[in-house]
């Protein structure tokens, strides 16, 4: 599934981040752990404070080939291809869409129900 320092897009804490794999990890795993990087802008991202965060494997979205990124001289910059980083940028606005969503019904929701009540 993920082989050391594979680069995929998943969610941690609630937000769409890059990670990349801390060690081989099999279909069997449960959780992954990962090493997190925020976008800084176009295709470059910068390592997290967090030296390492263990996610469940269902928060995957998707994994990128081994040729889509490459690292910079800096050990803590990751550049992705524009492709994938419109990908990631995809999943990440979708997500946030889906919360807006979410946010929204609550508040109609309680609304209605106030109404009633």
């Amino acid at each position: 599934m993920l082989s050391y320092g594979s680069v995929a897009v998943a969610i941690v804490n609630r937000q769409v981040v890059l990670v990349t794999a801390a060690h081989p990890h099999d279909q069997r795993d449960r959780y992954l752990d990962v090493y997190t990087y925020t976008s800084a802008g176009r295709g470059v991202f910068l390592a997290t404070q967090a030296p390492c965060a263990r996610i469940a494997a269902k928060d995957l979205l998707v994994v990128f080939p081994d040729e889509d990124a490459y690292f910079m001289p800096a050990r803590d910059v990751l550049e992705l291809p524009m492709q994938a980083y419109h990908e990631y940028v995809y999943l990440r606005e979708r997500l946030v869409a889906q919360a807006q969503r979410k946010w929204h019904e609550r508040k109609l929701w309680a609304a209605w129900k106030g109404k009633f009540m």
